[in-house]
């Protein structure tokens, strides 16, 4: 069987995506997959090292590495209600954002892209891992925290306030589909075998659709102490049929988010085709 490295996050969406392919569920077409798991952040550093062939990664990490990568058409993460939010431990007004402390999940991620987009003058950012950002909130190291993933459901249990959904934002500003984080693949491997991975991915994503219970104890063994509804909640949420196939709206999305960066100068301009097909 031939050989490739494949990056995908901890998260539920990705264990749900990928489970099929990884354990062959699936006809993966005499190809098998060496996985590297990690929190996004790390796999958007990998790619921009050329490490992985196949890798999920960050929407704004991919707009700094288009020369090296095409997206994929599937295992994307789009969607509506599903953004950044900005949260802190008390009430916090618009025009003060920009003089706050704020936790970032990383630089390169989407989520700061799209607080880049509506705060471009908010600068005092610090990054950490996603998961430790609302401990970050609640014992005063920053005054507001970028959460993404799963955090949005526990952020009220733990007395935290939004101040803003970026979701809510985007959505207000473009009437778009979110575009959080897609699924890049090496610009030089074979297009042949681009192409047979691009299937492959959309076989998982469809056969995890189908079965959406036979993925449970890979997501578990990767979800650490989430509950099975929380699990299931972050799934629903991140998954769905822009995973299938970007398609048109998808695409459309991604080069508006694109285009935005670029005018604010936050990305470079992407000259280059940037979808596989």
């Amino acid at each position: 069987m031939q050989k490739v490295s494949l990056g995908f996050s901890s998260c539920p969406n990705d264990t749900f995506i990928f489970n099929a392919m990884v354990h062959h569920k699936i006809d993966t077409e005499g190809l098998a997959f060496d996985v590297f798991i990690a929190d996004v952040e790390e796999l958007n550093k990998k790619a921009f090292n050329q490490e992985l062939d196949v890798s999920k990664i960050s929407f704004h990490a991919f707009a700094h590495i288009a020369r090296n990568y095409f997206l994929l058409d599937s295992g994307s993460a789009l969607g509506k209600n599903n953004g950044p939010l900005l949260i802190s431990k008390k009430k916090i007004y618009p025009d003060e954002i920009n003089d706050l402390k704020i936790a970032i999940p990383g630089k390169n991620t989407t989520a700061n892209l799209l607080f880049s987009i509506a705060f471009p003058d908010a600068k005092n950012k610090t990054d950490y891992l996603f998961s430790d950002i609302e401990d970050a909130v609640i014992s005063n190291e920053v005054d507001a925290g970028l959460i993404i993933h799963e955090n949005r459901f526990t952020y009220e249990k733990k007395g935290l306030k939004k101040i803003i959904d970026l979701g809510e934002f985007w959505e207000a500003e473009t009437g778009l589909p979110i575009p959080l984080g897609g699924i890049a693949i090496k610009r030089d491997l074979n297009r042949d075998l681009q192409l047979k991975i691009n299937r492959i991915v959309r076989k998982s994503v469809e056969y995890a659709f189908m079965n959406p219970k036979s993925a449970y104890s890979y997501i578990k063994k990767h979800a650490q102490e989430m509950s099975e509804d929380v699990m299931y909640k972050h799934i629903e949420l991140y998954v769905n049929n822009f995973s299938i196939d970007l398609g048109n709206d998808g695409k459309n999305a991604i080069r508006v988010l694109y285009k935005k960066a670029n005018s604010l100068g936050i990305i470079p301009e992407l000259n280059e085709r940037i979808f596989l097909t």
